[in-house]
């Protein structure tokens, strides 16, 4: 086999990491490159390959024929390099690896879930292990733990799907909020129904249903982050739910107040997930280990 034209291992994750993606713009968190660097490694890969993969400019980006069938074989290849370089860890005797968590946002001043202890004690034990941490909706970190976008992920998760696994953590406490700038803010004989008139903020990933649940019919706003929601809220145009450890700081300092907490709450039930068969990894048993010590 001649080796002298077989491409740059890099150069296969980039384009692994661009096809995933779906383009040069949508890959540069990620990668932590340029635009116009990522499109330099992509023309350098072509020209390894000898063949055009794919498609961009102002129709969009897309994979050509050829690149399709070399887009499955980097996959499966860059998959054997990954379980080679964990087997070679584990035989001597340590782990080596990319770990990918997702997570919602806001967990950061969560308590009951320490996240920046336990990756903190995970990376000092091994560490050859690369983490990669991504914040997403409770959608998005499902289907990424479905499609091995991620080896593991926490968040609330009303709707569950086949394919995963998933392990009680805590109950994240949430409150209806609004501001100090907000008419209801000095009011104090509130109602339910006064409460209900107001413009609210949803989440974007709520259903009909879900907003029903939490005692409102409509919403005027909707949001895809709980730093969004926050805002929104402190604006003074907007009632809104919150995480009660997110929102803490604020009501220390006077800026939010909670709305008839003995008529609007609700608990969200944490769990950690994976995709099924998926548990016994030796990295995501790693993590869990690290993880009981925390919750």
């Amino acid at each position: 086999m001649d080796l002298q034209h077989f491409p740059d291992l890099k150069l296969l994750r980039i384009f692994e990491t661009v096809v995933k993606n779906q383009g040069f713009a949508n890959s540069q968190q990620e990668l932590n490159l340029s635009t116009s660097a990522i499109s330099t490694y992509m023309s350098q890969l072509e020209s390894n390959v000898g063949m055009k993969l794919c498609e961009r400019g102002r129709g969009g980006f897309s994979l050509t024929y050829k690149g399709e069938l070399y887009y499955q074989e980097t996959v499966k290849l860059l998959q054997e390099i990954d379980k080679f370089a964990l087997y070679s860890a584990q035989v001597k005797g340590e782990l080596n690896g990319i770990l990918k968590i997702g997570i919602l946002d806001s967990i950061v001043t969560e308590k009951h879930f320490p996240i920046d202890q336990i990756i903190g004690q995970f990376s000092q034990e091994n560490p050859y292990i690369y983490i990669q941490l991504q914040v997403h909706s409770p959608y998005e970190l499902q289907m990424g733990v479905l499609e091995n976008c991620y080896d593991l992920a926490v968040g609330a998760f009303f709707l569950k799907m086949n394919g995963i696994t998933y392990h009680p953590l805590h109950k994240e406490q949430h409150w209806l909020f609004c501001s100090d700038k907000h008419h209801l803010f000095e009011q104090r004989h509130l109602t339910e129904n006064m409460i209900t008139q107001e413009k609210m903020v949803r989440r974007g990933y709520w259903s009909h249903s879900e907003l029903a649940k939490h005692g409102f019919n409509n919403s005027s706003a909707s949001v895809e982050s709980m730093e969004a929601q926050l805002i929104l809220i402190l604006s003074g145009q907007y009632i809104g739910y919150l995480p009660e450890h997110f929102a803490q700081s604020w009501v220390d300092q006077k800026r939010l107040k909670v709305l008839l907490p003995s008529t609007f709450g609700y608990q969200a039930p944490f769990s950690l997930i994976m995709r099924r068969g998926r548990s016994k990894d030796p990295i995501i048993q790693k993590f869990r280990n690290i993880m009981s010590k925390y919750i």
